[in-house]
């Protein structure tokens, strides 16, 4: 199993960092997606720039404190953790894991650097839409 972890702090308003995140209505902000397909209120599919499909299935949801759902697509199966965690009155931390199983020996060798890369990018492009709005 690929286990990736990325933590950072934002100082602004938590409620509108919460719905940034879990809007899927609103996915523009992201750089890596060209779209998100809302199938009900706890499945999706991502696509990514090249309309590779990535299907999530939220298993909680939990206000300002955890959002975690299953990823599946035919490279990788596993989960996303992300957990916030209140460190003062303004600033917010997140704690996001992502453990999956790689089926694709190339990207088993490639998978932890791919998914760090990601993760970076994820909180850039997250601090850009904060910044925005």
């Amino acid at each position: 199993m690929i286990k990736s972890k990325i933590k950072k702090q934002f100082k602004c308003n938590k409620n509108k960092l919460w719905n940034i995140i879990t809007n899927n209505n609103n996915y523009s902000w992201r750089s890596d997606l060209s779209k998100i397909e809302i199938i009900d209120e706890t499945h999706f599919i991502e696509y990514d720039k090249n309309n590779f499909p990535t299907y999530f299935t939220i298993t909680s949801k939990e206000y300002l404190k955890e959002y975690t759902f299953n990823i599946e697509n035919t490279n990788i199966k596993g989960r996303w953790i992300g957990l916030f965690k209140d460190i003062s009155k303004d600033t917010i931390e997140l704690d996001f894991t992502e453990e999956v199983e790689v089926n694709n020996f190339i990207m088993k060798l490639l998978a932890k650097t791919y998914f760090k890369v990601n993760q970076n990018r994820y909180m850039k492009d997250l601090e850009k839409e904060l910044n925005k709005r």
